[in-house]
């Protein structure tokens, strides 16, 4: 009871914030974008149905027994909105019982950890589009999920119980080449860790890193965090590498912390020579 109490303390404290500004105008940018010419792939069978679900980090299908239902314009519609994700449609009798469909229903397929989420037909019937989007949002983890408000509610209902957050400034100059390389790491780990980019850049995610310890001086940096017991460490990193990636993860699973050893270190006396 206790750590249930704890880690939703810590939930509240880094989490219950508003959209700011910058989020806000992304979200609205997405869905002015050009994906309002795109649509939804027809899904006839059950083999194209699987490939289409396996090449994608996030697919989103509805499996409609009716086409004409109000569920259906709003699914359209959410393929401008989310531009990373793949969205299928199927009303084809095998493939739905091959997913168990017994009734018009939207469902949420991620690769990272390999789950599949239902919006089922007794929701179908009331949904809006202000929560099909959310049911959307919430659940899209990707190979690297940037940290926000809305996605924070799907990390932690993972089955993956740890979290590794590479802190650094989106407007830097290295981004895009870390981020290359970040994402790499990221399909060593699959199943095991869930990724997870906090810009630095953005003023509210401050809190998270204050949380881990870390000044701005030291970015970039990572933190990994294990939800079951709340156990945490950091490395701060002048450059992001698959290799210091992938060093620092094997390190936090086999029990080592860098962190202990950095504090450990600052408290020996020094000794002049």
């Amino acid at each position: 009871m206790e750590a249930d109490q704890s880690r939703l303390l810590f939930l509240l404290f880094l989490f219950t914030w508003r959209l700011s500004p910058e989020v806000a105008a992304d979200v609205q940018e997405s869905s002015d974008g050009s994906g309002a010419s795109q649509k939804p792939v027809m899904l006839t069978d059950v083999q194209a149905t699987m490939e289409f679900i396996a090449v994608a980090e996030v697919a989103v299908i509805g499996f409609f027994q009716d086409l004409e239902i109000p569920a259906v314009s709003l699914f359209h519609g959410m393929v401008q909105k989310f531009q990373d994700v793949s969205f299928g449609i199927s009303t084809d009798s095998e493939v739905l019982d091959h997913y168990n469909i017994t009734g018009n229903t939207i469902s949420l397929f991620r690769l990272v950890d390999n789950k599949k989420l239902d919006l089922e037909s007794k929701y179908i019937e009331s949904i809006d589009a202000t929560k099909l989007s959310r049911f959307i949002e919430i659940n899209s983890l990707h190979l690297v999920t940037e940290y926000n408000p809305a996605t924070v509610i799907g990390l932690f209902n993972s089955m993956i119980q740890i979290h590794l957050l590479l802190m650094m400034n989106k407007a830097s100059p290295e981004y895009e080449e870390s981020m290359s390389r970040y994402q790499k790491a990221a399909k060593l780990f699959l199943g095991k860790i869930l990724f997870v980019l906090v810009d630095s850049g953005v003023e509210a995610n401050g809190k998270v890193i204050s949380f881990f310890k870390l000044k701005k001086s030291q970015l970039p940096a990572l933190a990994i965090y294990r939800t079951v017991d709340e156990e945490w460490d950091t490395l701060p990193m002048a450059e992001v590498s698959v290799e210091h990636v992938q060093n620092f993860c094997d390190g936090f699973l086999k029990g080592k912390r860098l962190r202990e050893n950095r504090e450990s270190e600052e408290k020996t006396p020094k000794v002049e020579l």
